[in-house]
């Protein structure tokens, strides 16, 4: 008797696992990848568009991971599998990294990186902006922010407000929030938003009722990365730790509101990796690491048709080199929670 209960209970336990685990097969995956650009000797630090019905990867491409002849590179496709120069910007005298691709609410591509000057100049980053409506004509570099202070990259508010973090490449380490209402002319919110542990490469995304949420490396003290939160007018954040390090951090709101966070993981071996972001638990969680190791990651992600689009960088093969994935993601097993964690209301 006692023989037939202990098989009847362990019946019912895996049948109760097999209805709460989810369909055989969904789990992320990588459809495709592709090998995009190998041509410079490093091909590094990258973004994707999609802008006005074609795709846009950006990346720098330089004799080294650091050199004086660092370059962008702007590649673009019709359907993400032939791609086409586009366009190649250059500063004479400056090393260009590290560039960020952005659709402003008027359909302008605002590409922005840093200029990186050799020892001895007067200062040692600018943050410069350049301006297409075609992605293969760009404007002049425009200087932007403040000498030293390296705005990392550009997110729009529901109110079609631009905002950007820069971090302090020479002095005090600190963060300083920016913030713009055309992309073009861009104050000061926030002087020092953050100073403890080098906080420095940043991405921002914001709740349709304007909560901002920040996710930050780290690389002083315990270096694991932090996730920020603010209400309007955003000039006081609460921050929390993930206890994850992570490089060249990005993140995305898929259409169903869960929040995808990518880059360079370091437990282990180095590698490029998604994982999921919860903003009221402030949890990142691994699921899916990308072929990728050595020097490797910032990548840019875009949510079309149905698939996250991954362009990354990475040495796996030998030469530095950059990747496109596209990743079809597992479907969510229950509808996704609005982040009930609220930052106090103090200005």
């Amino acid at each position: 008797m006692k023989t037939a209960m202990k098989k009847l209970a362990v019946w019912l336990l895996a049948a109760f696992a097999g209805m709460c685990a989810p369909p055989a097969g969904d789990q992320a995956e990588v459809l495709e990848l592709r090998r995009v650009w190998s041509q410079a000797p490093h091909n590094a630090f990258t973004d994707l568009a999609r802008f006005r019905d074609r795709w846009y990867l950006a990346f720098r491409e330089g004799s080294a991971h650091v050199s004086p002849d660092g370059a962008i590179r702007i590649l673009t496709s019709a359907d993400g599998e032939r791609w086409l120069d586009a366009a190649l910007l250059k500063l004479e005298g400056a090393d260009l990294r590290d560039p960020k691709l952005t659709v402003t609410p008027r359909q302008t591509l605002i590409l922005s990186t840093a200029a990186a000057y050799p020892q001895g100049s007067p200062q040692r980053h600018q943050t410069l902006l350049f301006f297409s409506t075609d992605g293969r004509d760009w404007s002049k570099p425009v200087p932007v922010g403040d000498p030293n202070i390296w705005m990392w990259r550009i997110a729009w508010s529901p109110r079609n407000q631009a905002f950007s973090i820069g971090y302090s490449t020479w002095g005090p380490p600190l963060i300083r929030l920016y913030t713009s209402k055309d992309g073009i002319q861009w104050t000061s919110l926030v002087d020092e938003l953050l100073t403890d542990n080098f906080p420095n490469e940043s991405v921002m995304l914001f709740d349709s009722d304007d909560i901002a949420h920040c996710l930050l490396r780290r690389d002083k003290g315990p270096m694991t990365a932090l996730l920020g939160t603010s209400r309007p007018p955003y000039r006081a954040w609460e921050w929390r730790d993930l206890g994850v390090r992570l490089g060249g951090p990005n993140m995305i709101r898929l259409p169903d509101g869960r929040v995808v966070a990518a880059g360079r993981l370091y437990d282990g071996k180095p590698r490029t990796s998604l994982a999921w972001l919860d903003l009221t638990e402030a949890k990142l969680a691994e699921f899916l690491a990308l072929p990728s190791g050595g020097d490797c990651s910032y990548p840019g992600l875009v949510f079309y048709d149905g698939l996250l689009w991954v362009s990354y960088y990475s040495s796996h093969e030998g030469k530095t080199s950059v990747y496109l994935a596209k990743v079809k993601l597992p479907t969510a097993t229950s509808p996704a929670r609005k982040s009930s964690w609220m930052p106090p209301k103090k200005y």
